[in-house]
């Protein structure tokens, strides 16, 4: 079966960093894989995605301050989160696209 699992969440101040892992198993990676994100009280937002062969695309809101990339060898995808803002604070998901499988996502928070 397929599973992705998510790691490298925390508390981080503002203008730090933090860099999420999404380990995948099964015979989807070759697919694009993405990062989404939830706030408090909002709802789920794409957040990144990155081809096989490492084409990426970024939401506005984080574009400028966030890299995905992934290591093949490993069969993982990474989400580098610089300059984190309060507004960051969501729990990220990620999740291999056109596909409905999700990890079961690990929570980043921003605050002082």
């Amino acid at each position: 079966q397929v599973q992705l699992v998510e790691s490298g969440g925390g508390l981080v101040q503002p203008g730090g960093s933090l860099r999420l892992l999404c380990a995948v198993s099964g015979s989807f990676f070759s697919n694009n894989v993405g990062w989404y994100r939830q706030p408090p009280g909002s709802q789920r937002e794409w957040v990144a995605t990155i081809g096989r062969g490492g084409t990426t695309y970024y939401s506005d809101s984080v574009k400028g301050r966030f890299t995905i990339s992934r290591d093949n060898a490993r069969n993982t995808v990474y989400l580098q989160m610089n300059n984190l803002k309060p507004e960051d604070t969501a729990v990220y998901y990620c999740k291999i696209m056109s596909t409905d499988y999700w990890g079961q996502g690990t929570q980043v928070t921003v605050s002082s």
